[in-house]
């Protein structure tokens, strides 16, 4: 059957997810703010959890519609089809969010939509109540400038939980975005890769993720994994596919150093359980010392900026540091994630290219170095 999607999203990663959704042979890919709409089946929905780099989830969309009023919001949700995904013993709790609308209480929009919901089924099923002892079907709304989207999560936990990183250092780098920083710095299967603050190593470990071609959601299960809809044997083929598509010969090798020896043991734990540890070395060394042992290098760094741990004079301090050791040669590339809007006067060097993204609620900007 059918089915429509939609990926929300860190913002600045729409074009990354689109371009990887058409790579994956998905349908009707449409970016806008924060999120990717797209179509495909189920075998699309299974390919999409386990293969996707940057998304956060995969949601089947149900409808969407306007709403002014909580009775527009409760006909709008009344008559949408759920009894094609949920069963009569299916859990179905609501979540969601309401940004610049009439319908402002999300409180008030979540128990009305639960109600929709129920009153569709009850006519469905013939039942007077529901025991929700069955499989999950997370129902989630938004709800924008009064225009109301439905969905049900197929990923359960978050898709940049890839199942590697339980542990983690202080203000880590979520896997998606670390994740897109490899794709924006073009790392290819025959790179050398460096990290001079590598924290619990998240971005090393997505770039041998990448270069390996392992899927990111090979080794994890997903909630759609107990739906009806989606058959175990629609999973074990996307499974199979995507281990076929793994890379074993390569070139690629990366290098990680920190000062915190602590983050060092978690991030050589995190490699192993990634299983690409033979690919990474990681050592201790402050990054003030430096110096890539290869002619060629593909840098990429997440250092703390003023709203990550660290005062503003400690940042342009770090900066002018930086910009004293990543210094321009041929095949050697810089990219610098960060919140400072003064970075390149610190580091001394206008970036060759800039790129707006968020770590969160943080916008930052990518500064490349590449010339």
């Amino acid at each position: 059957m059918e089915i429509n999607f939609c990926i929300p999203c860190l913002l600045g990663l729409e074009g990354l997810i689109a371009d990887e959704l058409r790579e994956m042979e998905a349908e009707n890919v449409r970016a806008e703010n924060g999120r990717v709409f797209f179509s495909g089946d189920e075998y699309t929905l299974a390919r999409a959890n386990i293969r996707s780099r940057y998304a956060e989830r995969i949601l089947v969309v149900v409808g969407s519609f306007e709403a002014h009023s909580f009775e527009e919001l409760f006909q709008g949700t009344k008559a949408l089809p759920w009894e094609t995904w949920i069963g009569k013993a299916d859990k179905f709790p609501v979540k969601g969010y309401s940004l610049n609308s009439d319908l402002f209480s999300v409180s008030d929009c979540q128990s009305i939509i639960k109600k929709a919901v129920v009153e569709r089924l009850k006519q469905t099923y013939l039942v007077p109540w529901f025991e929700e002892s069955g499989a999950l079907y997370q129902i989630q709304f938004s709800i924008m400038k009064n225009e109301v989207h439905l969905f049900i999560d197929t990923s359960g936990r978050g898709l940049h939980k890839r199942g590697y990183r339980p542990d983690a250092n202080a203000a880590p780098i979520k896997e998606t975005l670390a994740a897109a920083l490899c794709k924006i710095a073009r790392l290819q299967h025959y790179h050398t890769l460096y990290d001079p603050m590598c924290g619990s190593g998240t971005i090393l470990i997505e770039g041998a993720l990448m270069a390996l071609n392992i899927a990111p959601g090979i080794s994890r299960r997903f909630v759609a994994e107990t739906w009806r809809q989606v058959p175990p044997a629609v999973w074990q083929r996307e499974r199979t596919l995507a281990r076929e598509g793994m890379r074993h010969d390569i070139g690629f090798h990366a290098y990680g150093s920190d000062v915190d020896d602590e983050a060092l043991r978690i991030a050589r734990e995190n490699a192993r359980r990634a299983g690409v540890e033979k690919y990474i070395t990681f050592e201790k060394k402050d990054v003030k010392d430096f110096a890539p042992v290869t002619e060629k290098a593909t840098v990429i760094v997440n250092p703390p900026y003023g709203e990550r741990l660290m005062d503003k004079q400690a940042v342009t301090e770090l900066e002018r540091t930086l910009g004293r050791r990543f210094t321009p040669a041929h095949g050697r590339s810089y990219y610098i994630i960060t919140a400072d809007e003064d970075f390149e006067r610190a580091f001394g060097r206008k970036a060759d290219k800039r790129r707006k993204l968020y770590n969160g609620m943080i916008k930052c900007q990518v500064y490349m170095y590449f010339k």
